[in-house]
């Protein structure tokens, strides 16, 4: 589980005459009532990329996914626009290319992180992780796209979804990961009505039960699969 941001990269702040919580607060309280779900089950273990605030790099949390053997990889945000009209929940997965234009500009925002730190977005990698990238890419983004057509209907039980849920973008977060992962926008901050739930304890846990379904679905099919 990856909450965003994180120290002295706090996400986005809001709209205009927002008084809540920075990004990465609202996602690192999500992300903890989602871990809290998963575990519950007893069929779960969660790893947590961050578990404070603190920073961590965005090639980091995919390699701390990699060491442990992740099964699944999820990154919770929340997003904003600049009308405060708009709402809703979404679900991105890895493409070169963006889906439409608002997922290229999330993804710019979003990759952003480390220049904050003054580190190098396109630091090299090792030739060996290079090949195993190549090799694993195209099926890790096709299983990264069962687990969002998993996760976007019960997702829906829990918040509103944002027109088209399902996106792509070039996120460097999921770069290099060798397990299926998704990056999810539990809302948006620039969004009053959103912004009001997504600090309550009630919506977190309804997100985390949304996952755990999705979760459950996914790994049932993917083992009937194979």
């Amino acid at each position: 589980m990856d909450p965003g941001h994180g120290g002295h990269d706090p996400g986005n702040l809001g709209g205009k005459g927002y008084r809540g919580f920075p990004e990465k607060t609202v996602v690192l309280s999500a992300a903890l009532a989602i871990k809290k779900e998963l575990e519950k089950t007893g069929r779960y273990e969660v790893v947590m990329t961050r578990s404070r605030d603190v920073f961590v790099k965005l090639r980091n949390r995919s390699r701390i996914a990699h060491n442990k053997q992740a099964d699944l990889f999820i990154s919770i945000h929340a997003d904003s626009f600049k009308s405060p009209k708009v709402r809703g929940a979404t679900v991105y997965t890895l493409s070169e290319k963006a889906s439409d234009r608002e997922a290229a500009a999330m993804a710019a925002r979003e990759n952003k992180s480390d220049i904050i730190a003054g580190m190098d977005l396109e630091e090299e990698i090792d030739i060996v992780q290079l090949i195993l990238i190549n090799l694993v890419k195209r099926e890790t983004m096709n299983l990264s796209s069962s687990f969002a057509n998993e996760l976007i209907p019960q997702l829906g039980k829990a918040v509103i979804l944002r027109t088209r849920p399902h996106r792509t973008a070039g996120l460097i977060v999921l770069k290099g990961l060798d397990v299926p992962s998704v990056l999810v926008e539990i809302g948006y901050l620039t969004n009053s009505q959103d912004a009001k739930l997504l600090m309550q304890k009630e919506t977190q846990r309804k997100i985390g039960r949304s996952i755990v379904r999705a979760a459950d679905n996914f790994f049932n099919k993917s083992y009937v699969a194979n």
